[in-house]
Order: structure tokens, then sequence, then C-alpha cells
């Protein structure tokens, strides 16, 4: 991708948006624009005025000359200023480009010729080397980024071929190419990532990377067969878009500050909870900046690798060549770390060798899928681990789900709806001053949903001397250890209301996120 235009004498730049002259953006398409990165926007005398990403490209300058009949003044232009020149030039978005592409829409009978089983290999290769079909994969995944989305969904039906981004949790239907492009859809997306395009009736992994607006994306790719072709899911993994620093993550203060607390132990054993997607990872990585110091060294192993971390030695799980949680665990602690990060502990095995590392001296950083932090140590002694090794080791459990946030551009105050209110304990209504909470309007801003990124509702569980003695004596029941939590300890449900009272998420996000950990309000009161 070309990089950022910058100020030149020879080229003037457009900082601006220009009025796009209709007859000058017809003399040529929307795919050779995408593909000479250039856009004819004006004339001036006999002259034709095109915007490019890269103004020193003579080549394009030249084939534009060329068939507009013309000589060409050359505008130079930032990449975001061009993608938006380009839209409105073109509207060269995904689906247009496919209509295009299509040639227009099929009848049934032709759908079914374009099923896969009648597809050839060779057809699919070379069907997914043209130069339109290859802007078309990638616009649909340059819009995906530039809209935030964390996944891509390429979907095959009988009679549909759909695409879906996951936007802050949720996944968003886009307006889908022809249902016949598909094998050429899904083949391009195969050969990105390094599959085999000829096998088609196994479940494949592959990876892509690229560069996006200077940063580099990762995006690992997952194939799976359905009865009407291959469904294909890309995760996005842009680093730079994330920020993997504890402030950045809505904790409260007084949760930072516990976290801290943990971060800081010379040994023990801390662990995040809560389902897949839920941000564990994320966490982790913000804990692990956090805590990088030149004189420590520190090992993680993680299936996979979602981000690279400086400073950090990272090993990514491989299971075909023996390679597992637990086996590479016993290899690290041969390497002398200071501190481990254990990507997930799914077995006894696992469990066992990461409380005896952290009885020895080690810090180690691990996550569980439990609902909630308290259920994190039934799930260890249900791995056989002794009661007394775990009451040893544990310093503190952080729960955690993710939410939708409130555009705070549109953001309005609300009446507490009453289908709300008869959910909330007497206490947690108190939270919500005059009965008034918080809704989205909808703006240009979070395109009209109301809401624009994520937060996260926690609880930060610190292990207490009586919590201990109760896990050691076996009193491991839910409500048994949450009796012995600090009085102030602030239940995942009370900080998600906590934050949609100050209005930064609503009730029904934080109560859709935690229906599943907290039933009464918890024993958390203070704010």
């Amino acid at each position: 991708m070309a990089q950022p235009a910058t100020a030149n004498p020879e080229f003037p730049t457009l900082t601006d948006m220009p009025k796009v002259d209709p007859a000058a953006a017809g003399i040529i398409g929307a795919e050779d624009a995408v593909r000479l990165r250039a856009v004819p926007y004006a004339f001036e005398g006999e002259s034709l005025l095109v915007a490019l990403n890269d103004p020193t490209d003579f080549v394009a300058a030249d084939e534009l000359s060329i068939v507009s009949g013309r000589p060409v003044q050359r505008r130079a232009v930032a990449q975001e200023l061009f993608d938006s020149l380009l839209r409105t030039a073109y509207g060269a978005t995904a689906a247009q480009m496919a209509m295009r592409l299509a040639g227009g829409a099929r009848d049934a009978e032709d759908d079914l010729t374009a099923n896969l089983q009648a597809v050839d290999a060779d057809d699919v290769q070379r069907m997914a080397e043209q130069p339109t079909l290859i802007n078309l994969v990638n616009l649909i995944i340059l819009e995906a980024i530039k809209e935030r989305a964390s996944d891509i969904h390429v979907e095959p039906f009988e009679k549909a071929l759909t695409v879906k981004y996951r936007i802050d949790g949720m996944l968003k239907p886009k307006n889908s190419p022809p249902k016949h492009l598909q094998p050429a859809i899904t083949s391009r997306i195969k050969i990105m990532a390094g599959m085999n395009i000829a096998e088609r009736y196994v479940p494949q992994d592959g990876h892509i990377t690229l560069r996006f607006e200077g940063r580099k994306v990762d995006i690992r790719v997952s194939t799976v067969p359905t009865i009407y072709g291959e469904s294909v899911v890309m995760r996005l993994l842009d680093k730079e878009a994330i920020k993997l620093d504890l402030s950045a993550l809505n904790f409260r203060e007084a949760d930072k500050t516990a976290i801290q607390r943990l971060i800081d132990l010379p040994h023990g054993m801390v662990l995040v909870t809560g389902p897949t997607g839920s941000g564990k990872t994320t966490t982790l990585y913000a804990a692990l900046t956090r805590l990088y110091d030149p004189s420590l060294k520190i090992i993680t192993i993680e299936d996979p690798v979602e981000y690279e971390l400086n400073g950090v030695n990272q090993i990514p799980v491989n299971p075909e060549r023996g390679l597992s949680f637990a086996s590479g665990l016993r290899s690290i602690l041969r390497q002398d770390p200071d501190v481990v990060m254990v990507g997930e502990i799914r077995d006894n095995e696992t469990a066992d060798i990461a409380v005896r590392a952290a009885l020895t001296g080690h810090l180690i950083f691990s996550t569980l899928h439990t609902n909630d932090a308290v259920s994190a140590i039934g799930r260890l002694l249900d791995m056989d681990v002794e009661p007394f090794l775990v009451a040893s080791v544990i310093e503190g459990i952080l729960a955690q789900r993710l939410g939708r946030q409130l555009c705070q551009n549109c953001k309005r105050p609300a009446p507490l709806m009453e289908a709300a209110r008869h959910r909330l304990s007497a206490s947690e209504q108190a939270l919500f001053q005059g009965g008034m909470a918080w809704e989205g309007g909808g703006c240009d801003k979070c395109d009209n949903s109301g809401f624009k990124g994520r937060i996260g509702f926690f609880e930060v569980l610190l292990v207490t001397p009586a919590m201990r003695t109760a896990i050691t004596e076996g009193r491991t029941a839910a409500y048994e250890i949450s009796a012995t939590a600090d009085p102030n300890h602030v239940t995942m449900r009370r900080d998600g209301l906590i934050k949609a009272a100050s209005g930064l998420t609503t009730v029904d996000e934080v109560l859709r996120a935690t229906q599943d950990t907290d039933l009464g309000g918890g024993n958390g009161k203070k704010a």
C-alpha cells in the first residue's frame, strides 16, 4: 500500500476534499481507480487534475494521460483523504465492486452450476488471481478494519453468500457479493492465508499479515466445510488499535490499585477468568506491559500468540509437535524465568505445574473459563490441585466481561426503564440519581448505533487470610468463599452498573453481559 502523501513543491498536496466533477471521474472506472491509486476529479483548462496516493507514480499518471487524451496535473493526497475521495467519486465499496464483478444477478440455475463441487480447482485458482477479485477481497478486509471490526464472517448458504462484520461484539450483516463469486472469494482468502485451496472438505487454519495505514494487522483465518461450501472467519488482530495499558481498560481507580498490587508481587498466582472473547488476553498483555523491566525474565506460552510484546519471550503452543501448555511450562521453568504467563489452564497437569511453579518463587499469570472470580477456586480444586496448595499460591482473581460503550458524542440522559428497574436491587437502583440512566442517540460518529467501542466490567477478588483458611478447610462453595472476601469487594455486575450510572454504557448492556455472574447484586456495596 502506498505511503501517505507528504508535502512536495513539485506536487501540490490536497488537504481538503475537492469538488468532484463526474465527467473527470468517469474517465476511468472504480476498479482502475483502486488499481492505480488515483482519482481524476476535475479539469483545469486542457489539463486533468488527478489525486494520487503516490504522486511519483509516473506509470499511473501516464496511463491516465493516454486514456483521457489530456496532460495530467498530479496532486498528492494522504491515505485517509484518498479513501474518502475514492468513495465520493465511485462509491467504491466492497458490495458495489462485487456487483460490478458479478455483471448483474444470475438465475437459480446459474447458482447451481456455481456450486463448489462443480468448479475445478485450477479454474478457482485463476479466478482468485484476477486483479478485480483481488481488489474486492482487499476492500472487504480494509472496510472491516476501518469499521473497527474484530471478525469478518463469510458464510455460504443455498442461494446466497453473506458477509458480516463483528463490531463491538455484535454481528452486523453487510451488502454481500453474489453467490456465484463464492468459490473465487473463498479461494482468494485461502491463497492469502497460505491454505490449500484444493482441499475443501476439512477445516483449515491460516494466517495473513498486512499493513494498513502504516501499521501491522495480523489476521487469523479459519475455514470449515458446510453443506453449501466453506464458511470462513477472519479474526482481525490490530495491535496498534488496542492500547495495551491498564489505564486504558476502564478500571475503576480502586480496581486499578488492586491489580497494581498483584502485578508487584514477587511470586504467587494471578488468574483472569471469563468466557472466550471477554478480553482476558488483552488484560494479561496490559499487565505484562506494565510489569516489563529489563531486569526481569518474562516468558509466555500461548495458543496462539496474538500480539508481539517487546522484551517478552513468547512461545506458541504446537500440539502437532508435542508442545502443549504442560510440556511447554515444564521447559519454561528450566529457563530461569521471573514471570510466566500461561495462556490458559485447561487440564490437571498444567494446573499442577503452574501451582507448584508459583509455590517455588515464580509469579504466574493465567486464565480460566469460569463465570465469576469465586468459581476459579472451585475449578482448580476440580482439577485435583490440593486445597492447601491453592490456598498458598492464589493471590488474586480478576473476572471480566465486555459490553458496548455508549458513544460519548451522542449519549443522552434517559429514564431507567421499568423492564430494567425490576431486575435491580434497591442498592443498585440507588446508583441512578433521580431514576435517570443513559442511552445513545445515534450520530455519524457511531454509524447511528448509539455505541462506539467496548468497555470492560470487572470483578477483582483479592485473596484474604480468612479466604485461605476457608479453602484449606474445604469450605469452597461460592457463598462460603464470598463471605470471606474483603468488605469493599465489588462484583462484576455492580462495577458495570456504576459505569452505566456515569454514562459509559447502558443498564441493558450490563445486564446482558453479566446475567450469568450475579443474581442478586453481590456483597460488594462500595464504589
